[in-house]
C-alpha cells in the first residue's frame, strides 16, 4: 500500500503506471501489459488499484473524480517521485491519464490509452450498434448468471480462452468494487479541470490511442477529436473488437504497445 492505494509491482528500470478502468481492479492491467513486457526488460511496471475499487478503499473524502485524480497524484510522488515514467490508461484511466498528463507533462516519457473514455456523458456519445461478431451460446452453460450477463454485455467475440481470461482479470475486481463509494463518485465523474481542453500545450512525446470498431461502451469515434493534443500519437481502431480490445486482438495490441515502447525509448 502506498498511501490510499493497494497496488502490486513487478520488474524494475524505467517506471510504467497502469491505471484501469471504472469497476475492475489492477488485475485487468496487469493481464493485459505483462505479456507486453515479458519481451521488454528494464521496466518497473506499477499496478494500482483506484479509490474504491480491489483493495483501495475510497472513504467519504473521495466524492469525485477530482478525488481519484489526486490519490492517483498522490501515489505518483510516494511510488515514483521526480523520475520520468511511462503512463497506460485504460477507459475511465485513460480520462484520468490525460489529467495526469497536463499535469505532469514533462514527467511523462509517453502516454498509452486504450478503449478511453471520450465523452463523459453516456448518452452524448456516439457509439456503434451492438454486435458480437463470433457468438458462442453454448460458452455460457454452467456460468453464474450475473457473471454470464457482464460477459456477454461487453463481449464481440466470444471463446473459451477470452473467457478464461475475462473471469481471471476482469470479474474479480468487478465483484469486489465498493459499490456504493463508486455511486458516490459517479455523481462527480467530470474533473473539474477539463484534461481535454484545447487551449492546453499539446503533448510532444509518443503516444497511443487504442480504439475497437465494436465498442459499443466508449465508442471510437469521439475519441478522433484527442488527436490534435497528441501529435505524435499512432492512433488504430480495431475491428472485431470491443471495450475488452486487449482480449479480443490480443496479438495486434501486444504488437502496438511494443512498437510504443519503441518509439518512447527512442526519445530516451
Amino acid at each position: 500500500m502506498t498511501g490510499q492505494l493497494h497496488y502490486v509491482e513487478r520488474g524494475s528500470g524505467v517506471p510504467v503506471l497502469a491505471l484501469h478502468g471504472w469497476m475492475p481492479d489492477h488485475r485487468l492491467m496487469l493481464g493485459c501489459l505483462e505479456p507486453v513486457f515479458a519481451t521488454r526488460p528494464g521496466y518497473r511496471r506499477l499496478f494500482p488499484d483506484l479509490p474504491g475499487m480491489g483493495a483501495s478503499p475510497a472513504g467519504p473524502e473521495a466524492a469525485g473524480s477530482d478525488d481519484i485524480l489526486a490519490a492517483v497524484h498522490a501515489f505518483v510522488d510516494d511510488a515514483i517521485g521526480d523520475e520520468p515514467f511511462l503512463l497506460v490508461g485504460e477507459s475511465y484511466g485513460g480520462y484520468l491519464a490525460r489529467a495526469v498528463v497536463r499535469d505532469r507533462p514533462g514527467q511523462i516519457l509517453g502516454l498509452a490509452l486504450i478503449c478511453p473514455v471520450g465523452i463523459l456523458e453516456y448518452e452524448r456519445r456516439a457509439l456503434p450498434p451492438r454486435q458480437v461478431l463470433r457468438p458462442d451460446p453454448d460458452l455460457f452453460a454452467g456460468l453464474d448468471p450475473e457473471v454470464a450477463e457482464g460477459f456477454a454485455r461487453m463481449s464481440v467475440v466470444q471463446t473459451p480462452q477470452i473467457l478464461d481470461r475475462y473471469l481471471r482479470e476482469i470479474q474479480p475486481g468487478v465483484s469486489v468494487a465498493d459499490t456504493d463509494a463508486m455511486a458516490r463518485i459517479h455523481q462527480r465523474w467530470a474533473l473539474t479541470r477539463d484534461p481535454d481542453d484545447p487551449s492546453h500545450p499539446p503533448f510532444e512525446r509518443p503516444a497511443l490511442i487504442l480504439l475497437g470498431r465494436q465498442d459499443d461502451a466508449v465508442g471510437y469515434a469521439d475519441q478522433l477529436r484527442l488527436l490534435p493534443g497528441y501529435p505524435r500519437a499512432s492512433l488504430a481502431v480495431l475491428d472485431v473488437a470491443g471495450h475488452n480490445l486487449q482480449l479480443e486482438q490480443p496479438h495486434l495490441f501486444e504488437a502496438l504497445m511494443l512498437e510504443w515502447l519503441d518509439r518512447a525509448a527512442a526519445e530516451r
